[in-house]
């Protein structure tokens, strides 16, 4: 549904200009990393809109659609260190965070604990295939997503400044996986899908990484810029209407509330807490700017309404037992949610 028209927001020259500049760069990336990744335009927007939103992304998808190479591309255009973590049953929190070591001095025989950082310490994290490690592994991760720190040994260490965490993981295996408990599926801006290509590009995946096709990333932004562009993107307003549309949204998706929607007790088990509405706003802000628009829309928190919902909406036996999706949910939530006009806009 189209938004209504919205009321003109004057900003200051500054704004203006740092806006300008973040429309641009968006443009940018996607062309540069669109030399090596084929099609999924809309993962890639998600993810840098997850990024300048300040969080952190879950992705799921089959083996071979290029989530990993996506995102070392993504690290290389923002210039941004980069680590790729694989989880496996045997992995421990040591393994992630790093441990104090008994290191001693050559010339004086002195030994001393010394901290080595673990792979946790760059910029921007692949967490490859993160249900194929137990929760305590898992929990590891919690405290540098939420607070960009590490505690090791009694020690507090923070992390590089912008710091992003982008996990993966395989919808289809289930045998010797470990689901995310709540908690930390709560702490991911989205959920995204990543579905297979169309045939049109699954043909040019096939041309490029089978014959002589070679490319390379130019570095397009830089983390002082991202850090700038997370703060410009905390100045954009959100209109009432569009505040009450995803206060509406998200409260009437719980089952203990008093005016929820009449499907929801019968489809949904637990809905989403306060962090879908924040991360929907924030969100909303990014792809409102990316898109030019120094306002947000209900267009805008249509579109982003799937990847913030997905991973918070718990689903009863019932809906399970009749084939009805999260996606399917969310898509009759957004339909019953009522569109409350712009103040001044007839």
């Amino acid at each position: 549904m189209a938004s209504p028209q919205e009321p003109e927001v004057m900003m200051n020259e500054d704004d203006a200009a740092a806006a300008a500049k973040l429309v641009e760069a968006g443009k940018t990336l996607t062309q540069e990393v669109g030399k090596i990744i084929v099609g999924q335009t809309e993962v890639l927007e998600q993810i840098m809109i997850a990024i300048l939103a300040r969080g952190h992304c879950l992705l799921e998808g089959v083996p071979g659609l290029a989530k990993t190479l996506m995102i070392r591309c993504l690290a290389d255009a923002m210039k941004l260190s980069f680590r790729r973590i694989q989880f496996t049953p045997d992995l421990m929190p040591a393994d992630i965070t790093g441990t104090d070591i008994i290191q001693e001095d050559p010339q004086t025989g002195h030994r001393q604990m010394v901290f080595e950082m673990g792979p946790i310490f760059a910029q921007m994290i692949l967490a490859d295939e993160i249900n194929r490690t137990p929760p305590k592994t898992q929990a590891a991760l919690l405290e540098a997503m939420q607070e960009h720190n590490v505690t090791v040994g009694g020690k507090t260490y923070t992390l590089e400044e912008p710091f992003f965490v982008l996990a993966t993981q395989n919808p289809i295996e289930q045998e010797g996986t470990y689901p995310l408990p709540e908690a930390q599926r709560d702490r991911f801006v989205f959920m995204v899908k990543v579905n297979y290509p169309s045939r049109a590009e699954e043909r040019r995946i096939v041309e490029q990484t089978t014959g002589e096709f070679a490319n390379q990333i130019q570095p397009v932004l830089t983390g002082a810029q991202i850090i700038t562009a997370q703060k410009t993107v905390r100045k954009v307003p959100v209109p009432d209407h569009v505040l009450d549309f995803v206060l509406d949204l998200v409260r009437r998706s719980r089952p203990s509330e008093p005016d929820c929607h009449p499907f929801v007790k019968e489809l949904i088990e637990w809905g989403p807490g306060p962090r879908a509405c924040q991360h929907l706003v924030i969100a909303s802000k990014v792809r409102a700017l990316l898109r030019g628009r120094y306002h947000v829309t209900l267009d805008d928190v249509e579109a982003l309404a799937y990847p913030v919902l997905r991973h918070r909406v718990v689903p009863t036996f019932n809906a399970e037992a009749e084939g009805i999706t999260v996606d399917g949910i969310i898509e009759k939530l957004l339909a019953a949610t009522p569109r409350h006009e712009a103040a001044g806009v007839i």
